[in-house]
């Protein structure tokens, strides 16, 4: 059995490089179902761990809380918010906490000036308690201090990117910046955080709480988003459950009200994008599993022709003794050795595609290829090989040795 099976072998080797050009020809759905799936894979699992990475950064016992209203009721003129008392409350009946921060973005305009250079930021003001629930520290210079808070001071922290869209120097401290129609003075310049999903987290300028109070005016309802860390102790869960019964409280929201805030983790986020990186993937991989459908059938089509080529070897194999089964095991074996070729032709060539695709796009992560896709890839293309393989198999172990020897 074991000499047939390795007879068996060297025949299909023997047949698939005798016809090299037919051979891949046949195999080119295959290879090219493969290499969508694995491109595909491999550009979206290189974006899956550059982007948990990057939310890991964010700190896993860190909360984010911001408002939330409906679609429909925005169309109504309705708006949720979070407001400064909601924050007190907070920081006053809330256990487990160990820093909390408001975070109040600009919504009048983004510019910030410099001399004569102009760059658009993410400007934001909150406390001192920023560095250490986001993880963001200052490199050169200090942090915003609770006295700019108490003070209204005119101080800012910038980013990195900022630095460098303003063509600042290297040290900007004690440097001077305008900011809605305001001097504020340079204090802090903050480490390098990078790119998540594509934003900088380097263009961003830091204000005391207070003073962007002051800025946006003498509003009646502000919305604020709040950010805050968990002490070593305290449990995720109950922290968020707790966090909910105060706001609902304060929101006046009855038990069938849904909420009009909410509250998020890093790791809720990181879920979030791998369940659509997932649908994307599945839905992708669904439509390009035609091509190795229609691979399979090309395959079927070329093992029949072949099973006529060679109907006169048939019957003489047969006739010198080979049985039926022998036969069978060799246009099998034909026919998933080729659909093989064609998967792992098709494998090195997505993978390939993948890392071209990532090169060619700034700042993207590397391809990666699970070894479960690769291994997943492969056992497919067999299991196409033997499947349409089955057919012209049956066929060729069927013939009758006489009828064969006589076939012109």
């Amino acid at each position: 059995m074991f000499f047939s099976l390795i007879e068996s072998l060297r025949s299909a080797l023997a047949a698939i490089f005798a016809n090299r050009l037919r051979s891949f020809l046949t195999t080119l759905g295959i290879i090219i179902g493969v290499a969508s799936v694995i491109a595909v894979v491999s550009v979206t699992g290189g974006m899956s761990a550059f982007i948990g990475d990057s939310f890991a950064s964010l700190g896993a016992d860190s909360l984010t809380i911001r408002s939330y209203t409906p679609f429909e009721d925005l169309m109504k003129g309705i708006r949720s918010r979070l407001t400064p008392n909601d924050l007190e409350l907070i920081e006053k009946r809330g256990e487990g906490i160990a820093s909390v921060t408001p975070v109040l973005e600009a919504n009048r305009s983004s510019q910030i000036k410099y001399g004569p250079q102009t760059a658009y930021s993410l400007i934001m003001g909150t406390t001192y308690a920023y560095q250490d629930v986001a993880q963001s520290y200052t490199q050169i210079g200090r942090f915003l201090a609770q006295s700019d808070n108490l003070t209204r001071r005119r101080v800012v922290v910038i980013g990195e990117d900022v630095r460098e869209n303003l063509n600042l120097p290297d040290n900007p401290i004690n440097e001077y910046v305008e900011l809605s129609g305001e001097w504020f003075k340079i204090v802090g310049l903050l480490e390098p955080m990078g790119d998540i999903m594509g934003q900088s987290r380097d263009n961003i300028v830091l204000i005391p709480y207070s003073t962007m109070v002051s800025i946006l005016g003498n509003q009646s309802r502000i919305d604020i988003g709040i950010q805050l860390s968990l002490t070593p102790t305290a449990s995720l869960e109950n922290v968020v459950s707790q966090l909910t019964t105060i706001l609902r409280s304060a929101h006046d929201l009855g038990s069938n009200e849904d909420d009009d805030f909410r509250i998020q983790t890093a790791e809720q986020l990181m879920e979030q994008f791998d369940q659509i990186l997932g649908t994307l993937t599945m839905v992708i991989g669904g439509i390009v599993s035609i091509s190795l459908l229609v691979g399979g059938i090309g395959i079927m089509n070329i093992m029949l022709v072949s099973v006529t080529e060679r109907t006169r070897e048939i019957g003489i194999c047969k006739a010198i003794g080979a049985k039926s089964n022998h036969i069978l095991m060799q246009f099998l074996i034909e026919a998933t050795l080729l659909s093989l070729l064609g998967g792992l032709i098709g494998l090195l060539s997505g993978y390939g595609l993948g890392m071209l695709i990532a090169n060619s796009i700034p700042d993207f992560p590397p391809a990666s290829v699970p070894l479960w896709a690769a291994l997943l890839a492969l056992g497919f293309s067999g299991f196409v090989g033997i499947l349409f393989g089955i057919l012209p198999a049956a066929k060729a172990a069927r013939l009758d040795p006489i009828d064969a020897l006589r076939y012109e």
